[in-house]
Parts: structure tokens; sequence; C-alpha cells
């Protein structure tokens, strides 16, 4: 049986690395839809939206809730510059709490609207990712 080529894939926000990792296949939530990333994928660079991404490593699939950002496809290479990254059996009630009270703050269709948007994305991504862990 032939050996399945494999990615390097890296998460970094601003304040870390949040992630270095060997991966067989990757799906990131680009701003208008997944894209679903294999070894030898076509260079690429790409918005991304608040979402799920997910990763195959040992025939595991894991996840991670980001918050929008850039993606780079290069060479078997794949980075991820993003504000947020939590692995969704990290996300607490707390985390979800701010992140209503923040987006209801932001509510209206003044100046903050676009920002308001964002927010509401990030907090429906957390929402899901808390409900398929609890």
């Amino acid at each position: 049986m032939a050996k399945t080529k494999s990615l390097q894939f890296v998460v970094i926000t601003p304040e870390q690395q949040v992630l270095e990792e060997s991966t067989e296949s990757l799906v990131i939530p680009a701003h208008d839809g997944e894209i679903g990333i294999l070894a030898d994928h076509a260079p690429l660079m790409c918005e991304l939206g608040a979402g799920e991404l997910r990763y195959k490593s040992g025939g595991r699939t894991n996840r991670l809730i980001i918050d929008g950002g850039f993606a780079q496809v290069q060479r078997n290479q794949v980075t991820v510059l993003t504000s947020s990254a939590v692995a969704p059996e990290s996300v607490t009630s707390a985390m979800i709490a701010a992140a209503e009270k923040k987006c209801d703050e932001l509510r209206g269709g003044g100046p903050d609207a676009a920002a308001a948007r964002g927010r509401a994305r990030r907090r429906s991504a957390l929402l899901r990712a808390a409900r398929r862990t609890h």
C-alpha cells in the first residue's frame, strides 16, 4: 500500500504559534466557503472566515475554531494566520457569554455594523463547537 503524502501545517495567532503538525488533509473555513487541501495542492492565498478548521492526522480528525485571517498554501506547507484559534474542547460557557455580550454591544446599523457581523460569526462558531463537545 502506498504511503499517504502529507502537508506541513502551522497556525499562528498574534500571541503565539498555536499548532505545528504534519497532516494528511485539512479543511479551512474561507470567507466564502470551505476549502479542502491535500498534498500537492496548487499554490493558494485566501481570506479566512470565522469557523471550524479541520485537519486529519493519524486517521483522526482534529478541530480548531478560528476567527478569520489568512491562509497560504505553497509546496505542501500550509500557513494559517488568525486572530484566535481555540480547540473546541477548551470552549467554556464564559467564553460564549463574553462573545454574546460583545455581539450585543455592537448590534445596530452604525459604523460598527461590520464589526458586529464579525463578532456574530465568531459567536456562532463558538456555539457550534461547544454543542459538539458538551
